[in-house]
């Protein structure tokens, strides 16, 4: 990445409209469109979305329908953890060629769904339609049908074409696939204090920590929606109380539909930082009206609040006053973020979502501190731009911002699909907190450029203007905008 010293970064017009700053008056923020051309979007397409979601489900097969790349792409997306079957770590994938776009690919498709389901017997089997297939027009549907009826096991087509829209409409075909399995199970045996967990991935085990918790409050967890997720658990999900909605992004579709059609109320939480973590304990056992619960709530928070604060404190008097950017894939992750980073001191100056609504966004422009930047869908120079800008010691993201974090010189955290430690629920914040404060206070970042002019500057050389940016060149600043960049 080369940021050019001596000339203005300049603004794609139809980007303009996604970048806000809080506390400054404002139009609400573009969001939920395709992403501008040319602009190198850091979202990803509608297959992968509905991949996300579904890909987690432990027990089922798995099926991707169209060239190998879609399912290469794919493998492994979310790293997430089964504590039992391994079946959908494996990325199947019809491989369609150039004949088989001039053909059609459903008899392609029909033998090896025959072959995948007689080898590996799974619960359920889900095919994800790819760019190739809408244009070619296999008949999806047809194939799933006769392969059901023949297997005697549910065979869902994912309408994911890529081209159809956004992340976001991934996550939409995938919940109305799940939705398929909902109502087809046995629901005797489920409390009336009982949940689903949804939008947890259990990427690093997420999913059995937050269980633990609500267990001992005496709650039934009903079926996790999807991370260490099971077939089973899914057809029976309608018997539940209450839908815990933790991936407000990917599974608010799915929890709006199970309320139409089975009369389930949900509540929308988060699970990471303190402060979440303990108001869906607390939501939860007021939902339910049990004072018994909300006693054993309390006894959880005080426990494990005690457990982890004295460490905490000490690392804030390390990272009070620091900086930092935020760009994932939802904002209820980026609220969650936010408190997170305020509780152990630091400051959150630029942030970002993927599929984030006009409302989120407001949200995000209220909570932040004045100054900060608020984006939608942006792009690898806007977030280069920003994070030199606003001066961060911080950037928490994704694989695809990691390499930005990196050539800027700023340290990085990984609170996405690939990360191996897990940052839900009370000892996740610890997790959370010790990789930021080894990742903002390494030495390393004492001999970048950027960091050796701001120790210069500290000592009494002349400070650069505020939004002059040095790519490596002394005295050429190169001046910038605060609207999307090119």
């Amino acid at each position: 990445m080369k940021i050019e010293t001596g000339s203005e970064i300049r603004v794609l017009p139809s980007r303009e409209g996604a970048i806000a700053e809080a506390g400054k008056a404002g139009a609400a923020v573009h969001c939920g469109k395709t992403s501008v051309a040319g602009s190198v979007s850091q979202r990803a397409c509608v297959f992968c979305g509905s991949r996300v979601v579904l890909y987690p489900i432990a027990d089922a097969l798995h099926v991707v329908h169209g060239p190998i790349g879609c399912a290469a792409y794919t493998w492994d997306i979310r790293g997430a953890q089964s504590s039992g079957p391994q079946l959908f770590r494996n990325s199947f994938s019809t491989d369609l060629q150039e004949m088989d776009v001039i053909y059609g690919g459903e008899k392609k498709l029909a033998r090896a769904l025959d072959q995948l389901i007689e080898k590996h017997q799974p619960k359920a089997a889900f095919v994800y339609t790819t760019c190739i297939v809408g244009l070619i027009g296999d008949d999806v549907g047809a194939v799933c049908k006769t392969a059901a009826a023949k297997w005697g096991i549910p065979v869902l087509p994912v309408a994911s074409e890529g081209f159809k829209g956004t992340k976001k409409d991934g996550y939409k075909a995938a919940c109305e696939a799940a939705l398929k399995l909902v109502g087809t199970g046995d629901t005797s045996g489920v409390s009336k204090h009982s949940i689903n967990l949804l939008g947890d991935f259990n990427i690093a085990g997420e999913t059995w920590i937050v269980r633990d918790y609500f267990e001992r409050m005496g709650i039934q967890v009903v079926a996790t929606i999807t991370g260490d997720g099971r077939v089973d658990d899914l057809r029976r999900c309608h018997g539940a109380s209450l839908n815990l909605v933790q991936c407000a992004g990917s599974m608010t579709h799915l929890s709006r539909r199970l309320k139409e059609v089975y009369g389930t109320p949900f509540n929308k939480v988060s699970f990471f930082g303190i402060e979440d973590m303990s108001a869906a304990l607390y939501e939860t056992a007021k939902f339910f009206g049990d004072e018994t619960m909300l006693a054993k709530a309390r006894l959880i928070v005080a426990e494990e609040v005690a457990r982890i604060y004295p460490q905490l404190r000490a690392w804030r008097r390390d990272l009070e006053g620091k900086r930092a950017a935020i760009y994932v894939g939802g904002a209820f992750k980026a609220f969650s973020l936010v408190r997170a980073l305020r509780s152990i001191g630091m400051r959150t100056v630029l942030v970002g979502t993927q599929t984030g609504d006009k409302d989120d966004y407001e949200t995000l422009r209220e909570m932040c501190d004045p100054g900060t930047i608020v984006v939608d869908d942006s792009n690898p120079l806007e977030l280069a731009k920003f994070c030199l800008e606003q001066d961060v010691d911080l950037f928490i993201g994704g694989v695809k911002e990691r390499p930005i974090a990196y050539k800027l010189g700023i340290g990085f955290c990984d609170h996405n699909h690939e990360r191996k430690e897990a940052l839900a629920g009370f000892v996740g914040m610890l997790n959370f907190a010790r990789e930021v404060h080894a990742s903002v206070m390494s030495p390393v970042w004492n001999f970048v450029p950027r960091r050796s002019r701001r120790s210069l500057h500290a000592v009494g050389a002349p400070a650069p203007a505020r939004g002059a940016v040095d790519a490596g060149n002394a005295g050429q600043p190169a001046t910038h905008s605060r609207k999307g960049a090119a």
